[in-house]
């Protein structure tokens, strides 16, 4: 498994190296400090699973390279590795694809089940940022509550999987063989179904009503 840590700050990256080697078995870790050097990296590994990404750069804006990476390689994973909790910083990454959203103030082991968290096809959310504000700026949802139950049908399951996994609608419409306008409106109608008004905050709501989604949807 290979995976790049893009920060530029040394220690951050040594200190990460021994926590991904808890993560997977003789994993290959690359590292980056920049943008060019990101792309460089990814170049000349294609086969990269996962990228952990700093927001701070000094040569781009996190949030518009982490939409570039999704865009451009929607098939490796990126989580946001940030020294900013707040609110807005969250939604915005998981709405521009991240699979999970890890403060660098956080333990080892934290940060270790929320890697495995996103490798099993889940998001990582910090509970801390849960618990200060809550994403939806809404009533928890209670758990019991099926896909059923809110008028979901399979195809808006499979649909839903995807959007968790951090894919966009482009990637949906190849993965399912459906038209763009038909994943748009099965978009909308998940949307009005779980009551959120984003990417993010559906899977927010994924996790609070405590589903078990498929990790690849039944083409």
């Amino acid at each position: 498994m290979k995976i790049l840590v893009v920060d530029d700050h040394d220690l951050i990256r040594e200190a990460l190296q021994g926590v991904l080697k808890k993560l997977t078995r003789d994993p290959v870790v690359l590292e980056a400090s920049n943008y060019a050097q990101t792309m460089e990296a990814i170049a000349s590994n294609p086969d990269i699973s996962l990228i952990l990404l700093d927001l701070m750069l000094p040569d781009r804006d996190g949030f518009s390279m982490l939409a570039e990476l999704r865009e451009r390689n929607p098939a490796m994973s990126v989580v946001v590795l940030s020294a900013v909790q707040d609110r807005a910083n969250v939604v915005k990454a998981l709405d521009l694809g991240a699979m999970g959203y890890i403060p660098k103030s956080a333990r080892n082991e934290v940060m270790l089940s929320a890697l495995q968290l996103v490798f099993a096809g889940g998001i990582y959310i910090p509970p801390e940022i849960l618990a200060r504000e809550h994403l939806s700026q809404s009533a928890p949802r209670p758990r019991g509550v099926s896909p059923t139950d809110l008028g979901l049908t399979d195809r808006q399951l499979e649909v839903l999987t995807l959007i968790v996994q951090g894919k966009n609608n482009k990637s949906i419409c190849q993965m399912l063989n459906l038209a763009e306008p038909t994943v748009k409106n099965h978009v909308t109608a998940i949307f009005k179904a779980l009551k959120v008004a984003n990417r993010a905050e559906a899977a927010i709501a994924v996790n609070e009503l405590g589903w078990r989604l498929p990790a690849t949807p039944k083409l």
